[in-house]
């Protein structure tokens, strides 16, 4: 093919309009290399959710801890806490751990 016979062609008439190849330019460099970019705005985005996340993840935890802080309120169960997690014990008493062979962590033989 002759360059007259793919000048002709309907495709590169309209490819090589100017305007048309100034607004690709322009598309591309908005979509691949400017500050505002797409891919820019698609990593932030990407940011944006995971800390949405973890704000419910946080919010969720402190709804917890303020349930807990209102149970330990009362004294009983302050009483209680202490005993099971802390193995806490009033004065003349004795405390008997008792733990099931199943709990107990094996050690590996070498």
């Amino acid at each position: 093919m002759k360059y007259s016979e793919i000048k002709k062609n309907k495709w590169v008439r309209f490819i090589s309009n100017k305007y048309v190849l100034i607004v690709v330019l322009f598309v591309v460099w908005m979509f691949f290399f400017d500050a505002n970019s797409y891919l820019i705005h698609h990593e932030l985005d990407n940011d944006i959710n995971a800390l949405e996340d973890n704000a419910e993840f946080y919010q969720m935890e402190i709804d917890h801890d303020k349930n807990f802080i209102k149970k330990m309120e009362d004294s009983s169960e302050m009483e209680k806490f202490a005993r099971e997690r802390y193995y806490l014990k009033k004065e003349n008493e004795d405390i008997y751990i008792i733990e099931n062979e199943d709990s107990i962590k094996k050690e590996e033989k070498r």
